[in-house]
């Protein structure tokens, strides 16, 4: 088939731009996730608990310190995991990230409508770092991410006074669950529509991984404003990333070759696209509304 898994493929229509070579991966990326999560607003007297009372419940506090234990060892264990079965210099490309990259990345998921140019930079054929392109997707965020999602859904179990290992345990593996069955239909969709781009597993996995961030926002604001508070952060995020996966994807699968094919193969590729938009607000919601009540 025509589908190739990677960057750098020549005849790409992204080789125009010419930027510096790229300096030395890895920046320091202390601090830069987290204050993003932490800016919230103070709540207001109206919130639908107590904060204070929140971060004192030793349910809940056991519950997170399980969690952390939890999402540690499921780190550990993907890095190994990827050490046996992937080039290392081809993971490190996805976490080339500074804090700057980081808090426009986040502001950018969470409104994206704004943004106008969408394609990956390049620089002698091969596409810029993360840190050096806001476009070009990244496994930093997805999997910091997905650690503050097994905190905060500790958290929550522990103030609803549900929680357990097993349960917490269920959650995590479902939310994986669920991403490996993303990133494998989107590999299947790509393959039949012989979609010819740059797009690998690693790139499905980050696009797929973004939700995460739209989860944090959806349990924060539920826990802290209730249930209809919960619903219009659910609203936004999906929204925001429906409409960031439609460009992202678009623009990285309808590559020139195949913007001139024929035309239901362009359609199959244009509903792949509107179909994975469109089946993000359905995974939040299943795996953020036990959380919030």
């Amino acid at each position: 088939m025509a589908y190739h898994s990677g960057y750098g493929a020549h005849g790409s229509k992204h080789r125009a731009r010419t930027a510096p070579d790229p300096p030395p991966l890895f920046d320091d990326t202390s601090g830069g996730y987290s204050n993003q999560l932490g800016g919230y607003p103070a709540p207001r007297a109206d919130v639908a608990f107590n904060v204070n009372h929140l971060l004192g419940d030793p349910m809940a506090n056991m519950a997170v310190a399980y969690g952390s234990s939890i999402a540690s060892h499921g780190k550990d264990m993907v890095h190994k995991e990827l050490h046996r079965f992937v080039s290392v210099n081809k993971l490190k490309y996805f976490f080339a990230v500074d804090t700057a990259y980081v808090a426009k990345k986040l502001g950018l998921l969470v409104f994206p409508y704004t943004h106008q140019n969408w394609e990956v930079q390049y620089s002698r054929d091969m596409p810029l770092p993360p840190r050096q392109d806001l476009n070009a997707p990244d496994l930093y965020i997805p999997t910091m991410a997905f650690i503050t999602y097994v905190l905060l859904a500790g958290m929550a179990l522990g103030i609803q006074k549900r929680f357990s290992p097993e349960v917490l345990g269920l959650f995590a593996s479902t939310a994986l669950v669920w991403m490996v069955m993303e990133v494998l239909a989107l590999l299947l969709g790509l393959y039949l529509a012989t979609v010819r781009s740059d797009l690998s597993t690693f790139h499905l996995l980050a696009y797929s991984g973004y939700k995460y961030v739209g989860m944090i926002l959806s349990v924060l604001t539920g826990l802290l404003f209730g249930s209809d508070g919960y619903y219009v952060a659910l609203a936004w995020t999906s929204s925001a990333l429906m409409y960031f996966i439609v460009r992202s994807l678009r623009t990285a699968a309808l590559g020139s070759d195949d913007m001139g094919g024929p035309a239901p193969r362009q359609r199959l590729q244009l509903y792949l696209t509107l179909g994975a938009a469109a089946f993000q607000p359905l995974i939040i919601y299943w795996l953020t509304f036990q959380l919030v009540r």
